[in-house]
């Protein structure tokens, strides 16, 4: 009891037990309309009010406070910040370097270097969090960028991290080189349930908030993909990760794998370009949402000479049926291009495919907001404007509801309160 009193004395004496700390300065924002990310509408004279780091209010004719800054975001459409569910942000276009170069032979300081300048790319481009699928070889270097962006020392979108992701042994690359001899890989591989096990352990005691698997790849270049992982190993990998609380996705393409995927109860699918209607009606009853990866498949036929022009080659017509036929199935969508494949900050290029394929903008826009937030297990903080959510908010010229190349048109960026970009 003395203790006590001499500690509150002692307080009083320093003047920290009657000062309370002040609260920090709002600012109500004015656009054109305001879509929360919940409802899908875009709601003409709405504005929103942030104090601190979170959302205080958002509706029509809101009071400012006496405190409050007022931003006037004139000819915009404000919304919640933008989620990227497929990111590789240590790789960069594959028209610049090869997928085998930049294993190979980029150093790890000069991945790690771009990562930075990338990650800062995609903030301004409004998306203030992402899911980063891997580091194609940078090993752990992800959870490093991710508590630099934390910490407020780079520039970035709040990450979640797969750190190496986890193949079959022999399934990935690079390849191509004398039997025997031990290439670095880009991913890290297994053989059987138990060192799966073990790998995502290892995974998650290293930092990552995600584990990711290829159930398929190519054996050999030029080969199709073929099933890698045992369904075994699917269902050890996930009761291994979801004990610890970390969600699995899942790389699959071929019916087979991700029927596999399916069956071992994984949170995501990547790609499913050869999903068929049974695949996505199976996914649709288990909730596992589907990221189709438009862009990446668009992006990789201009590498080998598409100009854009109709018809498209298969593999781009194979990756719109596929989406198309999820859609039908009601699979529920996440947002993510696989971006790295193409450039980092043109992330919105994934939601113009997703819309042209047939999606509808409003569907599209809840993908990138509260949908992805759902995935990602972050919905009480992220993906909607609404009171006490975190204030990553992103404003767009235009409607986007209505044209969703509005979404490439980003005039004003604000993440946990503070305004990145401003018009």
């Amino acid at each position: 009891m003395a203790m006590r009193w001499l500690t509150v004395v002692a307080a009083l004496m320093l003047g920290g037990a009657t000062e309370p700390p002040s609260a920090p300065p709002a600012m109500l924002l004015r656009p054109a309309a305001v879509f929360d990310g919940v409802d899908g509408v875009a709601h003409a004279g709405w504005q929103v009010l942030v104090r601190g780091d979170r959302i205080v209010a958002v509706g029509p004719a809101l009071a400012a406070p006496a405190d409050a800054q007022v931003v006037d975001l004139a000819g915009t459409t404000l919304m919640p910040g933008m989620i990227e569910g497929h990111a590789h942000l240590f790789l960069h276009p594959y028209d610049e370097a090869s997928w085998d170069d930049q294993v190979l032979h980029e150093p790890l300081a000069l991945r790690t270097a771009r990562a930075v300048a990338q990650a800062r790319a995609t903030l301004r481009a409004g998306f203030t969090t992402a899911r980063d699928l891997g580091t194609e070889g940078a090993g752990y270097a992800d959870v490093g960028l991710r508590s630099a962006i934390d910490q407020g020392v780079v520039e970035g979108p709040r990450l979640r991290v797969a750190t190496r992701a986890i193949v079959a042994l022999g399934a990935y690359g690079p390849k191509g080189f004398e039997p025997g001899v031990e290439v670095p890989q880009g991913a890290e591989e297994v053989s059987g349930p138990d060192q799966m096990v073990a790998a995502v352990r290892r995974q998650i005691a290293a930092g990552a908030d995600w584990v990711k698997l290829y159930a398929d790849y190519r054996w050999r270049a030029g080969e199709d993909s073929r099933p890698t992982l045992s369904l075994a190993e699917i269902q050890a990998a996930v009761a291994a990760a979801h004990d610890a609380g970390r969600p699995v996705a899942v790389h699959a393409s071929t019916p087979e794998g991700m029927r596999r995927a399916i069956e071992a109860g994984v949170d995501t699918i990547e790609h499913g370009y050869g999903g068929t209607r049974d695949i996505y009606a199976a996914m649709a009853a288990k909730g596992i949402a589907l990221c189709p990866t438009l862009a990446a498949a668009e992006a990789s036929a201009r590498y080998r000479g598409w100009n854009g022009a109709e018809p498209a080659p298969a593999s781009v017509r194979a990756s719109r049926d596929s989406f198309r036929l999820a859609l039908a199935e009601k699979v529920p969508m996440c947002m993510g291009g696989d971006v790295g494949v193409y450039a980092h900050g043109t992330n919105a290029r994934e939601m113009v495919l997703m819309a042209a394929a047939g999606m509808p903008p409003a569907q599209v826009l809840l993908a990138a907001t509260s949908g992805n937030a759902r995935w990602m297990r972050m919905g009480d903080r992220v993906g909607a404007i609404r009171a006490g959510k975190l204030a990553d908010l992103v404003a767009v010229a235009g409607d986007p509801l209505h044209d969703m190349g509005a979404t490439r048109s980003v005039r004003w960026v604000m993440k946990n309160g503070a305004i990145v970009t401003r018009p």
